[in-house]
């Protein structure tokens, strides 16, 4: 029998953190965030990382286990995702994937295949220098030419991980969205769950949570990073620190670098609505109104999965 697996996603700011706690307590679960960014320690008020008091007795994980200056890819998240829902179900608990990143918990839901040795060196190299010649946008356009779908879920400041979809495609003709799927059909059983809201309504809340960010302390939680050597580093790629570190390094403004964070965090919130809808087998349920009556809905769907 396979086990049960329950996803919640959704676009930053739709309301994952709260809907996954009612329903992990409704449904004697654990939380296994699938956010690419809350491994990181001291990095809490830019990812929306949720509070400890917040988390109402729910046992989460995969969140605060990296140091700000380590890389995290998405073969450890998988490998890290399946050991947790196998611990969970041994403990006759209810595994809850809750998070953003959509090929994070892709690479879960169909056992992505990480083991091809598809690299190469010289090309890689050869990228990194095209990016610091030309800039991360005009590296990020080679990508969208080859692999859309790779294009709309990795975003141009993860150069890394840019290149490396680059990469796949230049060693073996295939495309990186396509390359390390097993197959469509999961080795649990699984249901996938998506909150969406009204556009404007989500970009409101977008821009609320910014501003939010910046009262809770975000400029200074930037600078102490900054001030510890955090430089360079895969975390403070991420939106909600780049644009804060063109603050402190003198390149915008503070009112631009906040505008500038509220704008990349809308675009972040559509390319996430479009992989999601691309990608994965959702059933949906749209969060503009009633958010109680809505909850009580996504309550009963999962009753009538489980029972």
């Amino acid at each position: 029998m396979m086990k049960k697996l329950i996803v919640l996603v959704g676009p930053t700011a739709v309301g994952k953190t709260a809907t996954s706690i009612s329903l992990a307590k409704a449904f004697h679960g654990e939380i296994i965030s699938g956010d690419s960014m809350q491994v990181y320690r001291q990095m809490n008020i830019g990812t929306a990382k949720i509070k400890q008091d917040e988390m109402d007795d729910i046992p989460h994980h995969l969140i605060d286990i990296k140091d700000p200056t380590e890389n995290f890819s998405v073969a450890e998240f998988q490998s890290k995702a399946k050991k947790l829902i196998d611990d969970i179900h041994d403990r006759n608990k209810l595994p809850f994937i809750v998070g953003g990143t959509g090929l994070y918990v892709n690479s879960v839901i169909y056992d992505y295949d990480f083991s091809s040795s598809d690299s190469d060196q010289t090309y890689r190299m050869d990228m990194e220098n095209y990016a610091n010649t030309y800039g991360e946008i005009a590296l990020h356009e080679k990508l969208k030419r080859i692999d859309p779908d790779s294009y709309l879920e990795i975003h141009p400041n993860n150069v890394r991980r840019v290149i490396r979809a680059l990469e796949v495609y230049h060693v073996t003709g295939k495309k990186f969205s396509e390359h390390n799927h097993q197959s469509k059909v999961s080795p649990y059983d699984v249901t996938v769950i998506g909150l969406t809201m009204e556009r404007e309504l989500l970009y409101e809340r977008i821009n609320k949570r910014v501003d939010h960010m910046i009262e809770e302390g975000l400029i200074e939680e930037a600078k102490l990073l900054y001030k510890n050597g955090v430089h360079h580093c895969q975390s403070v790629q991420a939106i909600g620190y780049k644009e804060i570190y063109d603050y402190i390094e003198g390149r915008l403004s503070k009112e631009d670098a906040i505008e500038t964070l509220k704008q990349n965090s809308r675009r972040y919130a559509k390319r996430q609505l479009t992989w999601f809808r691309n990608k994965m087998n959702i059933e949906w349920f749209d969060m503009s109104t009633d958010r109680e009556k809505k909850l009580k809905e996504i309550h009963e769907f999962i009753e009538g999965k489980l029972f």
